[in-house]
């Protein structure tokens, strides 16, 4: 009994011309943007003074923020750590905003430029991302995306 190996061939296995056509087509709409991934959310948080609260929060809805909350807050320094530094009233505000990762950078610059320029307004303001967002409605709200225009389409 003898056992003969035969060498096996394999046939080079090419795509079909519906699989090439699908892919080129892929790389058209991800090169032509028609459909682009959602912007990403940073939660902005500011800290301000008490009476500057309205103002802050009126300049932070111009960025095209849907949702804002404030909380009040009180600072750590005792009342001669205060006097000492010039400082009169503990008394601030926390307003919690959702930005779209795009306007950031503008309304931390504009926070910013304001801190310096406006009388007893001082405050501090940074963004932590969001990693993740459970349903799209919620999400639409929150970027302020609108139904009906290509520019704001998911």
């Amino acid at each position: 009994m003898s056992i003969e190996a035969k060498p096996t061939v394999q046939k080079a296995v090419r795509p079909t011309q519906k699989t090439v056509a699908h892919r080129a087509a892929t790389r058209k709409r991800v090169q032509t943007g028609h459909k682009k991934a959602p912007q990403k959310l940073k939660l902005l948080i500011t800290i301000v003074p008490r009476p500057k609260t309205e103002y802050f929060m009126d300049l932070i809805q111009s960025f095209d923020v849907n949702m804002q909350f404030c909380t009040t807050a009180r600072g750590t320094a005792t009342s001669d750590i205060r006097a000492l530094m010039g400082l009169e009233d503990s008394e601030k505000r926390v307003i919690f905003s959702v930005v779209r990762e795009d306007m950031a950078p503008k309304v931390l610059k504009t926070l910013e430029e304001k801190f310096a320029t406006i009388k007893n307004a001082k405050g501090i303001a940074m963004t932590v991302p969001l990693s993740g967002m459970i349903g799209v409605a919620i999400y639409q709200f929150l970027a302020n995306h609108r139904k009906g225009g290509k520019q704001h389409e998911i």
